[in-house]
């Protein structure tokens, strides 16, 4: 992902290209994604902070400086070592600190990025807000559902942009498969099944602590914030997503990338209901929350979502959708969407074969002249289709491109603080029901547990 040449990536205009392979019709999306003619002015660039410079951190911040007219001016870590890497990165007139506070006080910083802990997410991202800056805040949008109410409020209050950083809701593929199923395609959805799975070490969160792990190059009281007080734990400070305190588990990595890809596809809100069940498995480091989970909830549109992550998984690292319909199935798979077309008979079918021959002909008769056999204008061409994105294509920087044009324009982005919130909270429930040992409601429009 690091060498991301931006310029020439591709974008989502429609069906560019169409094969025949194998009776499989497969499309390229794409067209040349425009970027500005001539070179941003000085003045007119976008001057960013980093506040959390772990590795999502920096990896955001990568693609953010990568879209055109974006420039990183400080960082504020609380881990020395990454303090000057990103100097290393990215120069070393960039200001860094350990207190984001420092950055939010000046006034070349016009938005930030926030990569921090999730019980982090809030303060951090009301104190930008207030401060005047634009705020991408990495998902899930909050730790706790007291968060999301004081993070839309603040944003309102202060009219500063907010988005939340779940990048598939600006991804060409999942807005394709968006478009298909708005078209009919599968006819009527009544079942999405998503998945993640994963089967490394590093995919379970064992980052690595770097050997000058201490209370000297790491800042804990800052990092620890609202979280118990708790002597100095390497591990906790560096592996933070592995315990409740800091993180929101599973659901808060993972069931939140799969609730906003639902919810941008759908265009549902959230469910009304949820439950889920799971455990600590393989992963017995003391680390206090599921390495598996699953977890099923009940939408008011009229479909159920079923979810499952696995960090035990013997098989290849995935993630997936399956948009299932009455007359096919929608599939999102790595860089690609695919439609299997399968309409279901409208008509009801016979089974007469035990009849006698003089029967069956008249039940026939009258089942040919009360279904005579029709193929309206207008239906999705039954079969296979596939929609490939282009090799490199990435839906981080398409998100950052989305979210500086709204930090340019003041109009909404594609992912704001209502829509991080409903992502969020629904994905927690998970955590919610598997605690208590019972199914949880949610008001998705209200944004309540009930």
């Amino acid at each position: 992902m690091d060498g991301l040449n931006r310029r020439g990536f591709i974008r989502a205009a429609g069906a560019a290209t169409t094969a025949t392979l194998l009776g499989t019709r497969l499309h390229a999306l794409g067209a040349l994604q425009s970027e500005p003619a001539q070179p941003v002015a000085a003045n007119d660039h976008i001057q960013i902070a980093l506040i959390g410079a772990g590795g999502q951190g920096q990896f955001d911040t990568k693609a953010a400086v990568s879209v055109p007219g974006v420039k990183l001016v400080a960082v504020a870590d609380c881990y020395d070592g990454r303090l000057a890497h990103s100097k290393e990165v990215w120069g070393d007139d960039v200001f860094t600190t350990r207190d984001y506070n420092e950055i939010l006080a000046r006034k070349d910083v016009d938005a930030v990025i926030i990569g921090t802990p999730d019980h982090w997410h809030k303060q951090a991202s009301v104190d930008a807000m207030k401060a005047g800056k634009d705020v991408y805040c990495e998902k899930p949008m909050i730790h706790l559902y007291a968060d999301g109410p004081e993070m839309i409020e603040t944003a309102r209050m202060t009219k500063r942009i907010l988005q939340v950083g779940s990048q598939r809701v600006s991804s060409l593929i999942y807005l394709k498969a968006k478009e298909l199923l708005a078209a009919g395609t599968i006819g009527q959805l009544n079942m999405v099944t998503a998945r993640w799975d994963r089967n490394s070490s590093m995919g379970a969160w064992n980052y690595t602590v770097p050997l000058d792990a201490s209370t000297e190059t790491c800042d804990w009281p800052r990092f620890l914030g609202t979280a118990p007080k708790i002597a100095f734990n390497a591990e906790q400070f560096f592996q933070w997503r592995k315990w409740k305190a800091y993180g929101s588990g599973v659901a808060g990595d993972l069931f939140v990338h799969l609730f906003s890809g639902t919810h941008f596809i759908t265009g549902a809100h959230g469910p009304t209901r949820g439950m889920a069940t799971g455990g600590l498995r393989f992963w017995k480091d003391g680390r206090d929350v599921p390495d598996v989970m699953l977890g099923l909830f009940d939408y008011p549109e009229g479909f159920n979502l079923s979810l499952r992550v696995n960090f035990v998984d013997g098989g290849e690292e995935s993630e997936g959708l399956i948009f299932t319909g009455s007359e096919g199935t929608i599939e999102i798979a790595g860089n690609s969407v695919s439609v299997n077309r399968v309409p279901r008979q409208k008509e009801p079918g016979l089974m007469i074969g035990t009849f006698t021959e003089a029967m069956q002909k008249q039940i026939l008769a009258d089942y040919k002249e009360k279904y005579p056999a029709t193929h309206p204008e207008g239906e999705p061409p039954v079969g296979y289709e596939k929609f490939v994105a282009p090799a490199g294509y990435s839906d981080s920087y398409d998100h950052f491109k989305n979210f500086f044009a709204s930090v340019r324009s003041r109009q909404p982005v594609v992912e704001d603080a209502v829509f991080g919130f409903r992502a969020a909270g629904a994905a927690l429930l998970s955590n919610l029901s598997l605690e208590r040992g019972k199914i949880v409601g949610w008001d998705p429009e209200a944004m309540k547990l009930v």
